[in-house]
């Protein structure tokens, strides 16, 4: 597989700026995603690697990569999470899903360990801007590889709100 991101130092995410999505409002209309799903042990995934990687080729294969990388991923239960892709068009053979609504984002960094502690922050986050959390994403900005290159794991946490 070649580069995905050709202007990213490593080749593969882009360095992320957290700035564009600490503490905003994001609304999404038909923002258009590839749908997978990841199987899981007590929320940990097990063949995460391996769906990101034979979906980012049949992405890259259809020209469909997304010019902002946004990986979201939906813990639904201890068993499973349902991961979302941006796409820029449809990609054949894959699942396809379009997610709209009014969201809270707010950035989160370092080890994964911390999650736990993230999500209560959020939910105080969401309360004290007044909403009411119906649904919440994870956002992974890089993944494992270029999180240690950039020496910075984000997460960005989704609250889809009302």
């Amino acid at each position: 597989m070649k580069k995905l991101y050709e202007k990213s130092e490593t080749g593969c995410c882009p360095r992320f700026k957290p700035e564009p999505w600490n503490e905003k409002e994001v609304v999404w209309k038909n923002k258009l995603f590839l749908k997978d799903h990841v199987i899981s042990f007590l929320h940990i995934p097990l063949n995460f690697g391996k769906v990101i990687v034979k979906n980012m080729e049949r992405i890259q294969e259809a020209g469909a990569l997304s010019p902002e990388p946004i990986m979201l991923s939906d813990e639904k239960s201890l068993w499973g999470a349902d991961i979302y892709i941006a796409v820029s068009k449809n990609v054949p053979g894959a699942s396809m899903e379009r997610i709209s609504g009014r969201f809270l984002s707010k950035v989160f960094e370092g080890p994964y360990k911390e999650i736990g502690k993230w999500i209560n922050e959020m939910k105080d986050f969401v309360k004290r801007k007044g909403k009411e959390m119906r649904k919440l994403y994870f956002f992974y900005t890089t993944c494992p590889a270029c999180a240690k290159y950039y020496g910075k794991n984000y997460i960005v946490l989704l609250a889809e709100v009302e």
